[in-house]
This record gives C-alpha cells, sequence and structure tokens, in this order.
C-alpha cells in the first residue's frame, strides 16, 4: 500500500497538479482499494476534524495581519530605525537586512511578505553601497526565513496542531534559533563587507536615531504584544492573532493612514485566498495522516529505516535530514503535514521533547522556502526584482550552511530553543 501511495503521490506531482489533489487522491486510492469495508463517512470526518481545532484560528488572522502592515508603512518604518543604528559599521546596510527581516518577521510571521516588504526598498540600497547583486538577492530571501522562526509562524501553528504540541510553547521555542541565525547572518555580512572593502556610510547622530525610534516605536509594539504577552500568559495564541489585527487595522488605517478602507476589499481577498489554500491541505493533510496511521505505514517506515531501537540523537538527525530533503521540493506546509505523522510515534516513544522537534522542522520549512530547486522566497525574488532564477540562487550556499549549521546545533544543544518555554512555562 505505501508503495502505491507513493507513486500515485509522484505521478499526480510530476503531471503538475496542485499538492492537494496528489493527497486527496491518494487518500481516496488507499480508502477504497485497501479498506473497502470501511465507511466513506471516515475521510470526511477525519478531513472536518484536521480543520477544527480552536488554534487554527490564528491562521487568517495572522495572514490578515501581514497583509495590512505588508501594504503600509510598518516596513519602512522598521528598515529606518534598524539603518541609523547599524548602518555606519563595517556591513552595516547588511546587518540592517538581517535586523529589518527579523523585526518584520515578528509581525507578519511569513517569509514572503518579508522578501517583498524589506526586500523592496533595501535592495537598491545596498548595490548603491557596492554590495554584490547575487550576495544581496541570496542574503534577502535567506534573512527573510527568521520570520518562519520567530513568533508568529504559521509552520509552527501547523505543526502544532498536527503533532499535538503547544503552540504558545513553540512560538517562544522559535526566539532563540532566530536570533542565532540572525546573529550568525550579521557576523558573515561583517565578514563579506571587509573581505569587499564596502565602504562605510556615515554616521548617524543621536537625534536621528530618537526620530527613528519614535516613528518606529507603534511599530515596535507589535513584538511586544505577541512575545510579552504570551509569554506573561496575558493571552493565548488565538487570542494574541485577533488583537495583532485590531493593531495592524490602528497602525495602518488611523494613525499613518498608509491603508485606506477601500484597500480591504483586495486585503480581505489575499487573506481569503492564502487561507482557503492551507485550509484545504490541512484538511486533506487529516485525512491522508489517518489513512496511513490506520494501515500502519509509519510503524514499517521506521522498522526498514532500522530507527525503531535508535537514540534522540540519530531520531532527530534523521527527521532533520527527511523534512530537509522533502522541504526542497515540495511545500513545506505539506511536507508537515504528511511526515508529522510518521515520525510523531518513534518522538513520543523515545522521550523527545515535541517543541524540540516542532521548532528543528520549522527550521527546515524555513531553509526549504529558500533551497533550490523549489524554495517560494526564490520564486518571489524573481518576481519582485524581474531576476532569471539562476542568477537569483548564485549566492546562496554560504547562507544555507549557515542555517544547517544551526540545525545541527538545535540537535545537540536543545536548550536553545527549550530555554524559553521552560522559563515561561515549566
Amino acid at each position: 500500500m505505501a508503495l502505491t501511495i507513493l507513486l500515485i503521490m509522484l505521478g499526480l506531482m510530476l503531471s503538475g497538479f496542485p499538492m492537494m489533489v496528489p493527497m486527496l487522491v491518494a487518500t481516496f486510492v488507499g480508502f477504497f482499494v485497501y479498506f473497502p469495508n470501511l465507511k466513506p463517512d471516515i475521510i470526511v470526518q477525519q478531513m472536518v476534524s484536521g480543520i477544527s481545532p480552536v488554534a487554527l484560528i490564528t491562521v487568517p488572522m495572522f495572514i490578515l495581519a501581514a497583509d495590512i502592515v505588508t501594504r503600509g508603512r510598518t516596513a519602512n518604518r522598521l528598515l529606518d530605525l534598524a539603518m541609523t543604528f547599524f548602518g555606519h559599521l563595517r556591513g552595516g546596510l547588511a546587518v540592517t537586512a538581517s535586523v529589518a527581516c527579523t523585526l518584520f518577521g515578528a509581525i507578519s510571521g511569513s517569509t514572503q511578505a518579508t522578501v517583498v516588504a524589506v526586500g523592496g526598498p533595501l535592495r537598491p540600497r545596498m548595490l548603491q553601497a557596492g554590495y554584490d547583486d547575487k550576495f544581496t538577492m541570496a542574503l534577502l530571501i535567506n534573512a527573510a526565513d527568521i520570520a518562519f522562526l520567530i513568533p508568529p509562524s504559521i509552520g509552527m501553528i501547523v505543526f502544532g496542531i498536527v503533532g499535538k504540541a503547544s503552540i504558545a510553547e513553540l512560538f517562544l521555542a522559535g526566539i532563540g534559533p532566530g536570533l542565532l541565525i540572525l546573529l550568525l547572518f550579521s557576523l558573515y555580512s561583517v565578514w563579506y563587507s571587509w573581505r569587499h572593502d564596502i565602504p562605510l556610510l556615515p554616521r548617524t547622530g543621536w537625534r536621528e536615531r530618537f526620530v527613528a525610534m519614535r516613528k518606529a516605536a507603534l511599530a515596535m509594539m507589535f513584538p511586544v504584544l505577541i512575545v510579552g504577552g504570551l509569554y506573561g500568559g496575558y493571552f493565548s495564541p488565538t487570542e494574541v492573532a485577533a488583537i495583532a489585527v485590531l493593531y495592524a487595522f490602528i497602525l495602518e488605517v488611523v494613525v499613518y493612514r498608509a491603508v485606506k478602507l477601500s484597500d480591504f476589499p483586495a486585503i480581505a481577498y489575499s487573506t481569503g485566498l492564502i487561507t482557503g489554500i492551507v485550509f484545504i491541505l490541512v484538511g486533506a493533510g487529516a485525512a491522508f495522516s489517518w489513512i496511513i496511521s490506520f494501515a500502519q505505514i509509519p510503524q514499517q517506515l521506521i522498522a526498514a529505516l532500522g530507527l525503531a531501537d535508535a537514540g534522540p540523537y540519530t531520531i532527530l538527525f534523521a527527521i532533520s535530514v527527511a523534512f530537509f530533503i522533502g522541504c526542497m521540493f515540495v511545500d513545506s506546509v505539506v511536507v508537515t503535514l504528511v511526515m508529522t505523522p510518521i515520525f510523531m510515534p518513534l518522538v513520543n516513544a523515545a522521550g523527545i521533547d515535541p517543541i524540540l522537534v516542532g521548532t528543528i522542522i520549522t527550521l527546515q520549512m524555513a531553509i526549504g522556502a529558500c533551497t533550490p530547486p523549489f524554495g517560494c522566497d526564490i520564486f518571489t525574488a524573481c518576481a519582485i526584482w524581474r531576476k532569471p532564477y539562476a542568477e537569483v540562487i548564485r549566492g546562496t550556499p554560504p547562507f544555507i550552511v549557515i542555517l544547517l549549521f544551526v540545525s545541527v546545533l538545535l540537535v545537540l544543544v536543545p536548550d536553545i530553543a527549550l530555554t524559553l518555554p521552560k522559563l515561561a512555562y515549566r
């Protein structure tokens, strides 16, 4: 049965069908061919139950908040703030790019939105300052992936639902790895700037810094509301998502007046389109997960791979490799929906913290967004900068090496991810 499902999915994927079609067709074939005595209602029940968890309410709300701020002035104000503090340093403009992506990621939770909002205005500045275009594009698409780790993160929400882990703890667990990636990207940027003798920019005075801080103060309240609300136990993830939408509306419509009420039909359409795709995938994934679990395919695969008696490190490295390869070729949400049910029984049996597993998987999802051949951030960059695919990916290898190094470090030093959840909830 496992081979049949795999061949069906590969055949339909190579034929160009959207990922939801291979998942549903494989599910129906597995159900009706191998379990003809079961009632068909079960598939519908599993799909409905897959999109029923209350935590999924956060998905459309965070997407809506990201759509609002992407159309407004928040990104530019955060960018100006980072420029005043880091712009004059060696590699300061490149460091500013990483910092701005991290700050905007704490608002949007979307790698593609971050590429558009930060990469759009910053790339011309970096080229004018003397940075090579291949380095500039690679930095921006890879730094945008920090948005997938810094809360809010749709990837962590999906894993929390499928892996039955605390979304609030997952949000906090992503902060440590996200800041570590920011640090390593910044160090590499400083080295690159020194190696290629990039000219230094003029130092910004404290008066300009205070002005930038004043203008960005309200934008900086986004991460304070999200992280502070969760860490302090004041809000649940669902409540935080609702507050993020309300705050984004007040900020961009009332205060900055960058978004008009007439823009909201288009914003709502964009949010609804993305939400619909995510929910269809989640529902199809729930049905697919049920059928492979009922057929005991995960147990068969684990036995075939020799992981049944493996230790925690071996299991975590196996998960990292499997998700890294999977996310290179298939949408990361789909990979999470399909592969998480395979590994979670093994994770639970070995006593591994699911929050650590969720953080490692989310990091692989982030890496997949910027890794050839099918990283979504690469195609976003091609579209907004009108550059050929081969040119966009030329400078990515050093950044991917850094991301893989952090992946290994997470396995060996779990406290990078687990310290904040332990302090807040345990």
